[in-house]
Order: structure tokens, then C-alpha cells, then sequence
């Protein structure tokens, strides 16, 4: 019996759960940051890193859509939206790295990836009035608790006023580049955009490379690092994040990018030897329900 290329194929999986699987598979790669960090030679300055990480994985990335032809599009690149992506992705390096080191990974993780579905939310409401639904409120909500008492509960540093303030930059620079790239995502295909914005990221970065000590890369450990960041974190978990937000709200797609603290945690206690207190423990359950209860929403 043949199934009709109109009807629905009994089973499959639907655009809109298709992507929200596309960016919790993203948040397996993003989870494994703190982690890497963690094994970076002690020279390693975090400036170095974030720039590091770029130019590693926007290179990549370009060289991926190059080969497949992905950037051989007849529709014209929206100028001020790329570079507003670019931007806010180099910014979000600077202040996600600088914020971890001033305030501890667990805490500068919370804030930065915390604040971001609440801001990305107002974000695309009044750039695209994508207005949000009573699930991604309930969900984002139980996450962000979960977010806050797992990192207060995990903090390994008192938090510094500054080190604060970047990680909310970070936030902000994360669902700047969401709402963005959603733009882009509507007019090129998701290879292309990736590409060109994470170059145009390492672009504006790479001035710092001039600035900063590399000399932690001639270590193995520190191009392991490197290529860690550079391929997995950045363009595998990117490319994957990019076709799943073509098919979901940008609320939802950064709402469930809050799997990625809950990734590095679990990553910290198997391989680092962190240990978590049973408040934490609760941080952990109630993050994991908040991106279950999204994850799972029915399409219309």
C-alpha cells in the first residue's frame, strides 16, 4: 500500500516537534562548554577562547555551506539583520566568557542562559509579534526556577556585580541573535546563514587574536579545547539549532536552549567531580519538566 506524498505518514514526527528535538540535540553540544573550559590550560584567557572559538567554527561553518552549495541563492541577504546577527553573536563571546570567569560557571551559565527566554520573548513580541503562549510561560517559568536554584545551589564563587551584568549582556546578546537569525532563516537556507553570520562574528572578533597570549594552542589540551569549541559547540550545535528554529517560535527555540545548564551540570558531576546539593537536585528536576512540558506541545 502506498502512502500519498499529501497524507501524513502514520508516526512521523511533525515540523514543530522536529524542531524543538533539532535544538535540544543543539544543547547536548552547548552543555559541553563549561566543560572544555574547565580543561583549558591555565593561560588560556577568556577573551582568547571566545575569539578562539569563533573563528574556528564560522570558518567551518562557511566551508559547510561552500561545499554544499548552500550560498547560491537568488534572494538577497537582509544587510542590517546580518550584521546585527554577527554582532550580537561576537558580543555574546565577550560577555559570556568574561561573565563565567568573574562569577563561576554554574552562576554566570544561570544568568546568561536564564535571562534569555524571558528577554527573547519581549524581543520577539515586539520585533515580530510572535505572541506567547500559555505553555512557554508555564515551561519557561519552572526552568528559569530551576535555573536559579541550581546555580545558587552550585555557585562555586561569590557573584561580582560586573561579572552579573555580563552574563545579563549575554542573555541579551543570545535573543538578539535568536530573533535575528529568525529573520534571515525565512529568506536562506540555514547552512548559509550560519555561515556567514558566525563569520562575520569572527570578523569583528578577530582583532583580539593580535591582542591575546595563544600560546595555550601549541599545548595538546589546548587545541583539543579548541577544536572542541570551534566544531562541536559551535558548528554542529549551531547548524542543528538554526533548522530547528526555521520550524518553531523563537520563544520556544530559546526556552528549550535552557537544556544546556542542565547538560553542563550533569557533565560537572560525572567528569569534573562536582557535587550537587539536594536543592539542586530539585533545580535539576524542575528544568528537565519545564523543557519536557514544551518539548511535548501538540501542534495545532
Amino acid at each position: 500500500m502506498k502512502v500519498s506524498a499529501t497524507q501524513p505518514v502514520p508516526g512521523a514526527l511533525s515540523p514543530e516537534a522536529n524542531g524543538r528535538l533539532l535544538v535540544l540535540a543543539a544543547t547536548l553540544f552547548w552543555g559541553t562548554t563549561g566543560t572544555a573550559q574547565a580543561f583549558a590550560p591555565p593561560n588560556a584567557h577568556p577573551l582568547a577562547i571566545g575569539a578562539i572559538r569563533l573563528a574556528i567554527g564560522g570558518v567551518t561553518l562557511l566551508l559547510v555551506a561552500l561545499l554544499r552549495g548552500r550560498l547560491h541563492r537568488s534572494r538577497s541577504w537582509p544587510i542590517p539583520a546580518t550584521l546585527a546577527a554577527g554582532a550580537s553573536m561576537a558580543f555574546y563571546q565577550l560577555c559570556f566568557f568574561n561573565g563565567v570567569a568573574r562569577t563561576g560557571v554554574a552562576i554566570g551559565t544561570m544568568v546568561a542562559i536564564g535571562s534569555a527566554p524571558i528577554l527573547a520573548g519581549l524581543l520577539a513580541l515586539w520585533l515580530r509579534q510572535e505572541k506567547p503562549t500559555r505553555r512557554w510561560v508555564g515551561a519557561t517559568l519552572l526552568a528559569v526556577i530551576g535555573c536559579v536554584l541550581l546555580g545558587v545551589t552550585t555557585g562555586d564563587r561569590q557573584g561580582d556585580g560586573w561579572g552579573i551584568i555580563l552574563a545579563l549582556g549575554a542573555g541579551l546578546a543570545y535573543a538578539l541573535y535568536a530573533v535575528t537569525s529568525k529573520g534571515i532563516l525565512e529568506r536562506q537556507h540555514p547552512d548559509a546563514v550560519v555561515g556567514v553570520v558566525f563569520l562575520v562574528g569572527a570578523i569583528i572578533l578577530s582583532p583580539l587574536l593580535f591582542f591575546v597570549d595563544l600560546r595555550w594552542l601549541a599545548a595538546p589540551r589546548g587545541l583539543l579545547v579548541a577544536l572542541e569549541l570551534g566544531l562541536l559547540a559551535t558548528a554542529a550545535a549551531y547548524t542543528l539549532y538554526a533548522r530547528g528554529l526555521t520550524r518553531i517560535p523563537v520563544a520556544t527555540a530559546v526556552t528549550l536552549s535552557l537544556g544546556e545548564p542542565m547538560v553542563a551540570t550533569l557533565l560537572a558531576v560525572g567528569l569534573l567531580g562536582e557535587v550537587l546539593t539536594p536543592l539542586a537536585w530539585v533545580g535539576v528536576a524542575l528544568l528537565f519538566v519545564g523543557l519536557l512540558w514544551l518539548s511535548s506541545a501538540r501542534s495545532r
